[in-house]
């Protein structure tokens, strides 16, 4: 009877682990406290770049620039305005791609925009980008950032069956 009970402890204690490791295995979007830490990390301690000076003068010519190479390749995630319409699955992904016109990606400084598009941020779904765009595209890029459009009026990308950019302004 002993060893019935021995192994019938075992076996719970094993089951209860196994629960334990597949409930730490969901995915599941992380909380605001969770958010507000990580956030705070990132700005503070893990993206480098904090001082760097963008060196690309904020004329219309270079956010225009940084509009058509934003255009090319951030819009997939980004969407056309930066802010996330037309993306289907922008909202799904852990951690969600974040509107680029939020208080948290704004609170950046130039430098550090310019390590994540240059850099990627792992593990996201932010991939670097160093080897598409030269440095000062990456900086032009800063500057789009800085002067997004308002939502939804650049409509939504071709690619997930909207109009495009209405006023064609963003056509690469």
């Amino acid at each position: 009877m002993a060893q019935i009970i021995h192994r019938c402890a075992g076996l719970t204690t094993g089951t209860a682990v196994l629960l334990l490791l597949l409930t730490g295995c969901q995915v599941r979007t992380p909380g605001s406290f969770e958010t507000r830490v990580m956030e705070s990390t990132k700005r503070r301690l893990t993206i480098g770049g904090k001082s760097d000076v963008n060196p690309v003068p904020g004329t219309s010519d270079n956010v225009h620039a940084g509009q058509r190479n934003f255009t090319s390749y951030c819009m997939v995630c980004h969407g056309l305005d930066g802010q996330n319409t037309g993306v289907p699955f922008a909202d799904k992904m852990a951690p969600p791609v974040p509107p680029l016109n939020s208080a948290a990606v704004q609170a950046y400084t130039d430098g550090q925009l310019h390590r994540i598009i240059a850099d990627g941020i792992f593990p996201s779904g932010m991939p670097a980008s160093k080897t598409i765009f030269s440095d000062e595209e990456i900086w032009q890029l800063v500057l789009y950032i800085r002067h997004l459009p308002v939502k939804g009026s650049l409509g939504e990308p071709l690619v997930y069956g909207g109009s495009g950019c209405p006023n064609g302004d963003c056509a690469p």
